[in-house]
């Protein structure tokens, strides 16, 4: 991809912006084509809602014809060659595209986007073949380390050194796998930094494939579950996005990954499991599994001292249920937090909202035989899934009423295309958690 908007070749399907109407004789409609390419007819070049989810719309019906050559020519502000990326983006075909001119700091922006994105929608997309709990960590590992070779540093512990370390989520939900569970602990820490702890920890489900253990998810429900791993991969591209625009704070990344898989050696109903901070878990739901692994590493996030504790997962149907798949879950007892989160959502044009969680949530899924039940032994969890897993995590952090953001991904996969996406990894979340972690440097 390139910058340079001189020479535009004739080959190219040549796209414009333009304020205009269509012509009556097209109808309704944003694109109209010519000889060259065509226009896209939006309201105005101002960053507005409507306008860019035009021009995202677009996208997907001129990537439909398979074109090769793509220019954007004329006036093409950062944020409409963002969303028309985004509409492009298509993991079977993507064209050469040439880009519109911008100031120097906008196109380096609109390319770490675009570099940062395209690597965590290739990290989803992948086969869980191809892609296994040390496979995901070794990939996340080096592609941070390229970024940053002097102050990228990490670690991966696997298999039974898990369990004699006491990661006791990460270790049962992935012992049934002929995988090995992993955990990936890796920190960044820009030349200069004088803190003895990092700014902030992310942490992310990175379940590889989830056929939902002994709680056998049916076939239409298992197809997709290469993705649970959305929030491992979200995650690490906001570390990465955050890096290349020139992150001044240490960052912590915690990635807690298994297979959740069914065997002679998996994980069952009714087991108890005990966690390092003296917490007891019934397992009543193996489906239920993303919250036993981000546990174990939200557990380590608070022993790390930090300030402020991230946390993404593809955690639970009933996010999805509640905001539908074009909005991420939003989870925080700090209503400050949380308020900071969902203001840089909106500017980043990133669709997030935020669904209760209080104190009380964490009872909500009683058990008999230990301090909780994983879940309530209901489909879906029953009524308030999402909070009441939320509920669960904050069992797990030290103050949850400061510092943090449990963030539940509705929208960073879709199983089949629609009007703004293709099928597959959208990217959505990493934006605005990347921004979250600028907001540290710029407050020193």
């Amino acid at each position: 991809m390139s910058n340079n908007g001189s020479n535009y070749m004739s080959q190219t399907f040549q796209i414009q912006l333009s304020t205009d109407k269509a012509p009556k004789c097209w109808g309704e409609t944003q694109l109209t084509y010519n000889e060259n390419g065509a226009f896209i007819h939006i309201q105005s070049l101002e960053n507005c809602k409507t306008s860019l989810q035009r021009v995202q719309l677009a996208a997907r019906k001129i990537v439909a014809h398979k074109i090769p050559h793509i220019s954007l020519v004329g006036e093409w502000p950062l944020e409409y060659q963002w969303h028309f990326w985004q509409g492009l983006s298509d993991p079977c075909y993507f064209p050469e595209l040439e880009l519109a001119p911008l100031a120097k700091a906008e196109a380096e922006q609109l390319n770490a986007m675009i570099k940062t994105y395209s690597w965590v929608k290739s990290l989803v997309n992948q086969t869980p073949e191809d892609i296994f709990p040390h496979s995901l960590c070794m990939q996340v590992g080096e592609y941070l380390t390229q970024l940053a070779p002097n102050e990228v540093s990490y670690e991966i512990m696997t298999g039974e050194a898990l369990k004699d370390a006491g990661y006791t989520g990460i270790y049962n939900v992935g012992r049934g796998s002929r995988h090995e569970p992993a955990l990936l602990t890796l920190d960044f820490i820009p030349k200069g930094s004088k803190l003895n702890s990092p700014a902030a920890v992310l942490v992310g489900k990175g379940i590889t494939f989830d056929s939902g253990g002994y709680s056998l998810k049916q076939s239409q429900g298992m197809l997709h579950m290469k993705a649970d791993m959305g929030g491992a991969a979200t995650v690490s591209g906001a570390l990465a996005l955050a890096i290349i625009n020139g992150l001044k704070s240490p960052v912590r990344l915690i990635l807690c990954c298994a297979e959740n898989m069914v065997s002679g050696e998996a994980y069952k109903l009714s087991e108890i499991l005990k966690y390092r901070n003296g917490v007891s878990v019934e397992v009543v739901n193996t489906d239920a599994e993303g919250r036993l692994v981000l546990a174990d590493g939200l557990i380590d996030a608070c022993n790390s001292k930090t300030p402020l504790i991230i946390d993404a997962a593809t955690l639970t149907g009933a996010a999805v249920t509640a905001v539908g798949e074009d909005y991420n879950a939003v989870f925080s007892m700090d209503d400050e937090l949380c308020t900071e989160y969902l203001s840089i959502a909106r500017k980043n044009y990133d669709q997030a909202w935020r669904l209760p969680l209080d104190e009380s949530h964490k009872n909500n899924c009683p058990s008999a035989y230990a301090d909780t039940a994983n879940s309530k032994p209901i489909p879906g969890g029953g009524p308030g899934g999402a909070s009441n897993a939320a509920g669960f995590l904050s069992r797990f952090i030290e103050t949850p009423n400061k510092g943090w953001l449990h963030i539940d991904l509705a929208a960073c996969y879709h199983a089949n295309a629609n009007a703004y996406f293709s099928a597959g990894a959208t990217g959505r979340g990493t934006r605005s958690i990347a921004s979250l972690l600028m907001n540290l440097s710029d407050k020193g």
